[in-house]
């Protein structure tokens, strides 16, 4: 944190805190293990054993060995992969050209209508991997729906959406843009985007994708019944953006209810199915007993043996299910929904981390994994520095001023400056300010408004944005030359994430880190990672992590020191 020596001096950064930070975190980095070793790029798969198996996918064949690392080779297209020519046009229009190599692994999976988690480097064109595909096949059903209805084959399906978590508001508002900006022939949008958050309430019309928080679209579907049964019921592809954020801290029970709502739905469905039932006669309805039954429920559904009941069926066939059935439907069913999971980190090791939730819950699920996932980008260049409180102010305004040098291919100079704290990021911009700098700045205190007036004007006219890490995660700006840490990251996640920031879609950027001696020791572990093109898998373990060590190290240091002392007093 930043501390101030008074009110009329510059304000210094001064060490980070009292305890070193976390390094990398743990994970076990068992995709390299099936990968092709003849390609320098990989998309690897995640194997268990029996039952839990995994999809395998492999970019050798989108990319010439020694080629780009991020663009396919130029004989891939948006139609070899599997897309129609009206949105391969619309892909053309907005200045998409060639696929990046995440996306020409994820596209045909996505496609193929199988659970799929994409784990790959920030940068990487994680979004328009699920969008694209998403946009495709709602496109396609639109139109089978228009002929069904059209012809004399009866009456056409009931309509389906998707629907796309994120964890903030100005997550879902960029991928709601995002979207937009995939237009027909006369520049309207493909499809109908809106995104859900905030009192923006309940759309008006039907729109084909909605985007919104947990905590947003549980407010708005909980009140009313009947708009949660129809809600779900429409609900045909689901995307959780920055999955790893989602499936943890305070956002996990939210999310972990609404998939138990969406697959209790599928197992409804599924057994209407078998028994010749329309679906409004096995509608999906949920009682305050029902939520307290899928509060208790483990987060793996998959534990346990199927459960049939002939009592079950003959409900069914009555037309609804009583508050308590929902969990005597079988575990064994027909899935008539498609999950989708996107994270730039994704942890696996622990019973709770996200990686460990997803391969319980999704056991057949395909996984895509970007080559550079939680390693060193070969397009980014690093510089650390290490200070101390005296030498902290100089450093911090020559490594902004040396950015000015690296500008991006736009010609224009964007910086991005991490401090931890709100307090810190308050002092850095004073220091920069009482230096002739000019700077924006963004963090949580900021109002909703105003982080988009920044991050708006700092897309459209460069300059020097200090910002805590509620820039790092997801934020799309392109053409940031620079990232420079005020402040140290204090943890893997992190250091990922503020790092991701720059040299994003095949460019390359600058990443000065400014440390001090009590970071001494995982910086050192972070450029030993980078040098030997490893991952750190140290941090993420909750019994094991690299701040436990050091911890633990100091800890005896201190007893050894104790000792010494005594036997010098005794001597």
């Amino acid at each position: 944190m930043i501390l101030h020596r008074s009110a009329t001096t510059m304000l210094p950064l001064y060490k980070l805190s009292s305890s070193p930070p976390r390094l990398f975190s743990q994970f076990r980095y068992s995709y390299s293990v099936l990968s092709n070793s003849s390609s320098s790029f990989r998309i690897n798969l995640l194997w268990l054993s029996h039952p839990r198996r995994f999809g395998t996918v492999t970019t050798a064949a989108y990319r010439k060995e020694g080629g780009d690392t991020f663009f396919t080779e130029e004989s891939v297209s948006w139609t070899s992969l599997g897309l129609s020519d009206k949105v391969s046009q619309a892909l053309y229009n907005a200045g998409l050209g060639q696929p990046s190599l995440v996306q020409a692994a994820s596209i045909p999976s996505i496609l193929s209508e199988k659970d799929v988690v994409v784990a790959a480097e920030t940068g990487s064109g994680k979004t328009h991997s699920f969008l694209v595909p998403l946009i495709d096949k709602l496109c396609n059903e639109q139109n089978d729906s228009a002929n069904i209805a059209s012809s004399d084959q009866g009456v056409s399906q009931p309509r389906k959406i998707s629907l796309v978590l994120c964890p903030n508001v100005t997550l879902s508002e960029q991928v709601v843009r995002m979207a937009d900006g995939l237009c027909d022939e006369n520049g309207k949008p493909l499809l109908s985007v809106v995104s859900l958050c905030g009192r923006q309430g309940w759309p008006v019309n039907e729109p084909d994708i909605i985007v919104s928080t947990p905590a947003a679209l549980l407010n708005n579907i909980d009140p009313k019944n009947f708009r949660r049964t129809d809600f779900i019921r429409s609900v045909k592809y689901v995307v959780f953006d920055e999955a790893d954020m989602l499936l943890s801290g305070g956002y996990q029970n939210k999310v972990i209810r609404l998939i138990h709502m969406l697959r209790f739905d599928e197992k409804l469905l599924s057994r209407s199915n078998e028994q010749n039932l329309p679906e409004s006669e096995t509608s999906s309805h949920f009682s305050s007993e029902d939520e307290e039954n899928l509060q208790d429920e483990d987060l793996s559904e998959e534990e346990g043996d199927a459960v049939e009941n002939d009592d079950l069926d003959e409900e069914l066939e009555a037309g609804h299910v009583k508050s308590t059935d929902w969990r005597r439907v079988r575990k064994v069913y027909k899935r008539s929904k498609q999950y989708i999971f996107v994270a730039a980190t994704l942890p696996v090791n622990g019973k709770r981390t996200a990686g460990a939730v997803l391969k319980k819950m999704f056991p057949e699920a395909n996984w895509v994994s970007g080559n550079y996932l939680h390693c060193h980008n070969p397009r980014l260049k690093q510089r650390w520095i290490e200070v101390t409180f005296d030498t902290q102010v100089d450093e911090l305004i020559k490594a902004v001023k040396h950015g000015f040098e690296s500008r991006s291919v736009s010609g224009q100079c964007r910086t991005m400056v991490f401090a931890n704290t709100v307090e810190a990021v308050e002092s850095v911009a004073k220091i920069l300010m009482r230096g002739g700098i000019e700077c924006y700045h963004y963090h949580k205190d900021c109002s909703l408004e105003d982080r988009a007036k920044t991050l708006a004007d700092f897309q459209e006219k460069g300059g020097i944005l200090v910002c805590t890490d509620a820039a790092a995660r997801g934020i799309d700006i392109p053409n940031v030359s620079h990232v420079i840490q005020a402040d140290f990251a204090t943890s893997a996640v992190d250091f990922i994430h503020r790092v991701g920031r720059t040299a994003r879609a095949g460019q390359y950027g600058l990443v000065t880190s400014m440390y001090t001696e009590s970071n001494r020791d995982l910086v050192a572990a972070v450029r030993r990672a980078g040098e030997l093109s490893q991952p750190v898998e140290t941090a993420f373990s909750r019994k094991r992590s690299f701040r436990n060590k050091l911890k633990k190290r100091a800890a005896l240091q201190r007893i050894t020191d104790s000792r010494a002392d005594e036997e010098r007093v005794l001597a």
